[in-house]
């Protein structure tokens, strides 16, 4: 074991813990413990939104995942990734004020609160609940077997060793914090990532001879690793272009972000972080994904895409450097962990327990059934973690595309649309992810296209479709049509 290495990563787990240990104390300090425990009290300023935000996107997929892309397809891939850039200030400007004032006139703690207020349909709720359970869980599996990679690679420990060890820190202080605790030790590992992913790019340059002998040495390799068209010319314009659907306009419809819209304290924090978020999510995303193409020339041959990140930062700098720059992927997989951890918690305890099985159980019953069903989760997920799958990326890029395609349209139209009924929103859920497994089984890539985006069509013309269609046969509840009688507070 390379302690130089593994001593500034214990220190960062030992910090997450103490964090954790503070935010449970405001849980045992306030009545409402579920808006508390999954809102974080609707309390979070500019700086701190913002960094949740990036930490909660920012996965293994981007640190792990996408930097071994880029290694393999060279800089066509850091082309695509940069899709990412406006994904903060799209979902703020989508949702922003908005879902934050509606949110609290249904007091929603959860997108699916929103979307049972909005809608007034069981059917709603639970095939949002399936939905959420069904993607998060294949996403949570992916970021587990990244972090138990990480840790392995570092440590020699056994993957189940690895696994074990990652899982418990998670755990811990998700248990134990709530959401207050998620997003403050997501500040901390947003700046552990920005300020990692800078020490690690100027490392690789420097360490390649300069930005104009990597790109030489490159071309020399294969003149398609310099084009925006992949080593292999597979990264069409049409392709590149449909990532701007999967990780760009559709995060809207991702539960883990859109939850952020609705826990920030007032709009000068919302634009506070619209600003911040964008400038670090680009930041983060070019350089990560630079890195992976960079660390070629350094370190040719290697087979595995998901050891590219340790491996070139191990190569390239100090080993007592090299343990506190790795803190960042392990920050990017911890925080996308406790993020969906708690996501999939709140739809099993707030949407269908509170609400079909037990609507009058008392504040320290939830508190107990919450920790308990977290805990459950964590230790399922453990259990799939097990046989760890060989592509990270695509596991977690699934997981996108099916909460898009279920959720983008119910979200968007249910804010702007007072026409949108029950029906619509059923339909819409229905054939997005209906059609999304169907593509993904058997049409991936249709017409040169990511699978998504085809669902994403279909889903909203069934919404309209359907939604005027019955507009007129059914009378809606009053309480689907938003307004905010004009009460928007600090907004």
């Amino acid at each position: 074991m390379n302690w130089e290495v593994m001593i500034p990563l214990i220190i960062f787990l030992i910090v997450i813990f103490f964090i954790g240990f503070w935010a449970s104390k405001q849980l045992k300090n306030t009545n409402t413990f579920l808006e508390e425990y999954f809102l974080g009290g609707r309390q979070l300023g500019g700086f701190i939104l913002a960094m949740t935000m990036i930490a909660t996107y920012g996965s293994a997929s981007s640190f792990i995942g996408g930097p071994g892309v880029a290694y393999n397809q060279g800089l066509g891939w850091v082309l695509l990734s940069m899709a990412q850039v406006a994904t903060g200030y799209f979902v703020l400007m989508v949702l922003g004020k908005k879902f934050a004032i509606v949110a609290r006139k249904y007091n929603a703690v959860t997108l699916i609160d929103f979307l049972k207020e909005r809608y007034q349909s069981k059917w709603v709720v639970l095939l949002s609940a399936l939905s959420i359970i069904i993607f998060l869980f294949s996403a949570m599996a992916a970021q587990w077997v990244g972090g138990a990679r990480l840790i392995e690679s570092l440590t020699g420990l056994s993957y189940t060793a690895a696994l074990f060890l990652f899982a418990a820190s998670v755990m811990v202080y998700v248990i134990i914090g709530g959401f207050r605790a998620v997003a403050l030790t997501d500040t901390v590992q947003g700046v552990v990532m920005f300020f990692g992913t800078l020490i690690l790019l100027v490392a690789t340059v420097i360490a390649g001879g300069g930005l104009s002998n990597i790109i030489s040495d490159l071309s020399a390799e294969n003149p398609n690793l310099i084009t925006p068209f992949g080593h292999d010319g597979s990264l069409t314009p049409l392709y590149v272009s449909s990532f701007w659907i999967l990780v760009g306009v559709g995060v809207v419809g991702l539960p883990q972000v859109t939850v952020r819209a609705m826990s920030y304290k007032d709009s000068k924090a919302m634009h506070k972080a619209l600003i911040i978020g964008t400038i670090v999510v680009g930041f983060i995303m070019l350089g990560m994904h630079l890195i992976g193409v960079f660390a070629r020339p350094i370190l040719p041959g290697i087979d595995v895409g998901d050891k590219v990140m340790p491996m070139i930062a191990m190569e390239v700098l100090p080993a007592w450097l090299a343990g506190i720059v790795l803190a960042a992927p392990m920050a990017a997989i911890m925080s996308t962990v406790d993020s969906l951890l708690l996501i999939v918690s709140s739809a099993v305890v707030k949407d269908v327990y509170l609400n079909y099985i037990k609507p009058d159980a008392t504040d320290n019953n939830i508190k107990n059934i919450s920790l308990t069903v977290t805990t459950v989760l964590g230790v399922l997920v453990f259990l799939m973690a097990l046989s760890p799958p060989d592509l990270l990326i695509w596991l977690n890029l699934f997981s996108f595309g099916g909460l898009e395609a279920a959720f983008i349209w119910p979200v968007v139209l249910g804010l702007y649309w007072n026409t949108g009924n029950k029906f619509g929103a059923i339909t819409s859920m229905i054939l997005g992810v209906g059609s999304y497994i169907l593509f993904h089984t058997y049409y991936p890539n249709a017409f040169g296209m990511h699978t998504v985006v085809l669902p994403i069509l279909i889903s909203l013309i069934g919404f309209i479709t359907v939604s005027l269609a019955t507009n007129h046969s059914f009378n809606k509840p009053s309480d689907g049509k938003l307004q905010t009688d004009g009460k928007e507070g600090v907004f």
